[in-house]
């Protein structure tokens, strides 16, 4: 297994990945739309998304980051936003191995570091993150506005 940059010849597995993910999420079912998304994604160089692939480039996993910015730092800054392994290659390493890859972004992009978030019920998350590296920052709140419309 490799882990290396999405392409758009990925994006017909990368979206049937993506589309599994947002299902974990409890959100609806709809590939299509996931493709599209993606492709915006690719196109506009909005992301960085790494796939973990086997010897027949079979899309195993992905990890979607986003690019933000730390005004106190005064560099970039890393969201991991996105971390998916398919249900049949779980318990194999692909998850860290993934995240190492976000590891190096960070660093050839000079960036300051790396976050995430995700839901206390991620059980399989939270006790993978701080394996790799991550620390809980229990000091900030975390707030959302949402525009409804």
């Amino acid at each position: 297994m490799k882990i290396r940059k999405a392409t758009f010849k990925d994006l017909k597995q990368l979206a049937v990945l993506f589309n599994a993910y947002r299902v974990f999420y409890r959100k609806d079912a709809d590939v299509k739309a996931a493709e599209k998304f993606l492709k915006e994604r690719l196109n506009n160089g909005d992301s960085e998304i790494f796939v973990c692939v086997n010897d027949e480039n079979k899309l195993l996993a992905f990890v979607q980051l986003y690019p933000l910015f730390s005004s106190t730092k005064m560099k970039k800054l890393w969201l991991l936003n996105d971390l998916y392994v398919h249900q049949q290659f779980r318990g194999q390493g692909l998850s860290t191995m993934l995240i190492n890859r976000a590891k190096e972004l960070v660093i050839t992009t000079l960036a300051c570091g790396l976050f995430l978030e995700t839901e206390k019920s991620n059980i399989i998350g939270n006790k993978l993150y701080p394996k790799t590296g991550f620390k809980l920052n229990e000091n900030a709140n975390y707030y959302e506005w949402h525009n409804e419309k």
